[in-house]
């Protein structure tokens, strides 16, 4: 059993991969539609120092909308406001510490923007790890479930009177939670939800997937129930050839270095994700499909 535990998210996440992959293979190219300018709207995006994170900064930056940065890496956020205050001079973003495995720290960020007096109209929780070894937060927690779920658990938490008051009925206040096809793989275990018994890092992912992708259902439809005008999603951006594969056995790291450059979205393609991730935000769509993946709530 202990075995089983151990091998079957294995193979689950592999197929799943496998499944996302072809998918992408025989899409057909996406077309983004004009996208409205967002002046005067704030944002926050975690780990939006790189990756589909720093697109989705990028793009709203250039769109007029004041975005923060909320990231663990001081120099590389940094970077990355220096990068697009390059390419937009006018840009109103910034960097903020924030450590996802860290609940301590994801309160001192809440502080710190909460006493600035700035309204907040979008989060994006797209900051995550992937298949890294065994390991505890500061807390506490396995790692996957501490920084994926748990740190944006809280963080959603504390900013949900924010986005409540900033919301209105012709412009709702939206939260976007970057979920992954790997939540099909996941199976929540409330009996030892740190893995202890016996750890797998792809089980441990494919669970911490899975607990955003319900966090955000349940969260949309009590926000409904109670009439705020704030809507919750989960979005699967598909396959995009980032970071997160360092973690691979080293035989699939190579293999996947391979691929990504013949088939993964990369590059400019990686903007196209993250541009159709604001789009569903800007425009308030609760149910979208994206060209290689999907959303939902």
């Amino acid at each position: 059993m202990s075995f089983l535990s151990y091998i079957l998210p294995i193979i689950k996440i592999y197929l799943v991969g496998l499944k996302v992959l072809l998918v992408q293979m025989f899409s057909r190219a996406f077309r983004l539609p004009a996208m409205p300018r967002q002046d005067g709207r704030v944002a926050i995006v975690t780990g939006g120092a790189r990756g589909i994170g720093y697109e989705v900064v990028r793009h709203m930056a250039g769109l007029g909308a004041r975005v923060i940065i909320g990231g663990r890496d001081e120099q590389e956020g940094l970077t990355a406001v220096r990068r697009i205050r390059e390419e937009y001079r006018e840009a109103k973003v910034e960097f903020e510490q924030l450590d996802l495995a860290s609940l301590q720290s994801v309160r001192r960020f809440v502080q710190r923007f909460k006493g600035r007096g700035l309204p907040l109209n979008i989060l994006i929780n797209n900051a995550g790890v992937m298949l890294v070894p065994e390991g505890r937060t500061e807390d506490g927690f396995e790692q996957h479930l501490g920084v994926n779920y748990l740190g944006h658990l809280l963080l959603t938490w504390l900013l949900l009177d924010t986005l409540k008051d900033c919301g209105k009925r012709s412009s709702c206040s939206r939260v976007v939670n970057v979920s992954s096809s790997a939540h099909r793989a996941g199976r929540i275990r409330l009996d030892d939800l740190n893995g202890s018994r016996c750890y797998s890092a792809h089980g441990a992912y494919c669970q911490s997937k899975l607990a955003l992708l319900l966090f955000s259902s349940r969260l949309h439809d009590e926000l409904q129930d109670g009439g705020f005008a704030v809507t919750s999603c989960a979005v699967d951006p598909g396959m995009v050839d980032t970071a997160l594969y360092r973690h691979l056995w080293s035989p699939l790291r190579l293999a996947q270095s391979a691929v990504a450059r013949l088939l993964f979205r990369v590059g400019a393609s990686s903007s196209i994700f993250s541009l159709h991730l604001f789009i569903m935000v800007a425009r308030g769509h609760i149910m979208v499909e994206l060209p290689y993946a999907g959303s939902t709530c």
